[in-house]
């Protein structure tokens, strides 16, 4: 059999470390592989690779154009060519299974109808979704064009796919392909002092929160995030690093700049997730190998999917319960309502009536508010409120049993290893490369079969869900 997997680029990151643990897999069960990106490769990849024209992040000329226009046709026409002649460079033909990752999520607007290009030449396309754009980032909603039909997808964890089966997908058509979860190691030997947050900080990644967790740690020990983030979310990060700096709060920033993870990972106490939501996981699960447990926010529908394969979290909660009274209603009301008409108008999309009394309802209604859906100006005066305040920190305190338990949680050394053997049965390279060949195999079958976009965005689009620092794109 020949793949190939097709990604915008091959930058260290989540999605490029997928193809790269899916490409190792593959060639050990004696597939022929061949990678295809917008950007040169990485000096460490060892697979064979072609570079295409048009196959990275957008132009601006192709952002702009409209889906019809003669220019924007004719540029997806030639990328269809580019994928087409990369592959027959490599064979003299077209692959068996062409595997796209994250191709509706529009950071090129040429790529969805290149691949309905190629599909109506008959060439078999699984395409794999990391991230759905629906899921509050319209920033890349594809607005204007279809996502192709009759062809193969695949998702990463089961609510994205039991949304795509709403949506319009038949099931010997849709492939839930979780993610590999390589072994990390940690560092013997090193004073163990750090709740380790291993993260590039996005908004989503909720920082404030770690903020907040560290007022109530241990005295001589710090929360630590090992890496900054791209510029884009540089104002933010900024942010938190001058506002921890004011406040003197025991957080150190960006370690992973000048230390290795395994090197931090000898020096944690264990690991930290305070992330509001995730596409696969990987932090709730890659630290149990290193042999460290994991405290913070759950994320229901990916821990879900762990749950079910049986791995144990014992340190996790659903939610940090702030008094109403610490945010002024009508400010918190009126930055929430403005900020889902906003996402909603990105979307093309007018809020409907009950969407907002729905929304309105549930936060006058309620004694406490969740930390994790409040914005960095919210998060920002709280946590300045429960530091200077003994009333205030000890009411939050009661609020979330967690947060007493914080200063002598101590590690289950026995669920340690009965996680990390379950993790390396279920997520390791041996039962991920049988569930990937057995989805090839489903894809050699044609499928006749469409997505639904307004179904998908009404599942999608849950107001109940939606937090102002969740946010990446508003």
């Amino acid at each position: 059999m020949r793949v190939v997997l097709v990604h915008y680029h091959l930058r260290r990151g989540g999605v490029s470390s997928v193809i790269r643990h899916q490409a190792r897999s593959l060639r050990s069960a004696g597939v022929e592989v061949l990678l295809i990106t917008g950007e040169d490769a990485p000096a460490d990849i060892d697979f064979p690779w072609v570079r295409v024209e048009n196959l990275g992040y957008d132009r601006e000329e192709n952002r702009k154009a409209p889906p019809d226009d003669p220019r924007r046709e004719g540029a997806a026409g030639a990328l269809a060519d580019g994928l087409v002649a990369a592959m027959e460079g490599r064979w003299g033909e077209a692959a068996d299974i062409v595997h796209v990752h994250n191709p509706l999520i529009q950071k090129n607007a040429l790529l969805i109808p290149a691949l309905k290009i190629l599909g109506g030449r008959g060439i078999r396309l699984l395409l794999q979704n990391h991230d759905l754009a629906e899921d509050f980032r319209p920033d890349v909603y594809a607005a204007d064009t279809e996502y192709p039909e009759n062809c193969h997808y695949a998702v990463i964890n089961s609510r994205d796919h039991s949304y795509l089966r709403r949506s319009g997908l038949k099931p010997e058509g849709l492939h839930l392909i979780p993610n590999e979860v390589a072994a990390l190691n940690a560092m013997p030997g090193l004073r163990r002092t750090r709740y380790l947050y291993p993260v590039r900080p996005i908004r989503r990644k909720n920082i404030g929160e770690a903020l907040l967790l560290s007022l109530y740690i241990p005295g001589g020990r710090t929360v630590a995030i090992t890496l900054p983030p791209a510029e884009k979310d540089g104002p933010f990060y900024r942010r938190w690093t001058g506002f921890a700096s004011e406040l003197e709060l025991p957080v150190e920033f960006a370690l992973g700049v000048e230390h290795s993870l395994e090197e931090l990972l000898g020096t944690a106490v264990c690991a930290l997730t305070t992330s509001i939501k995730e596409g696969f996981g990987f932090s709730f699960l890659e630290p149990w190998s290193a042999g460290r447990g994991i405290i913070g926010r759950r994320v229901d529908y990916v821990c879900k999917d762990f749950e079910n394969a049986g791995v144990s979290f014992d340190s996790l909660y659903s939610e940090i319960k702030i008094p109403s009274e610490y945010v002024s209603p009508g400010m918190l009301r009126n930055k929430m309502e403005s900020a889902i008409r906003k996402v909603y108008g990105a979307f093309g999309l007018a809020v409907p009536a009950h969407i907002i009394r729905m929304m309105t309802e549930e936060l006058v209604s309620r004694d406490t508010l969740d930390f994790g859906r409040l914005d960095e100006e919210f998060q920002e005066s709280i946590i300045r409120t429960i530091q200077r305040n003994r009333t205030a920190f000890r009411e939050v305190a009661a609020l979330n049993p967690f947060l007493e338990q914080l200063a002598d949680w101590q590690e289950d050394v026995s669920l340690i290893e009965s996680n990390g053997k379950i993790i390396r049965e279920n997520y390791g390279e041996e039962r991920m490369s049988k569930i990937l060949l057995d989805a090839y195999r489903a894809v050699m079958v044609p499928v006749r079969h469409k997505i639904s976009k307004p179904v998908l965005l009404d599942l999608y689009l849950n107001p109940l869900r939606f937090s102002l620092v969740g946010m990446d794109a508003v």
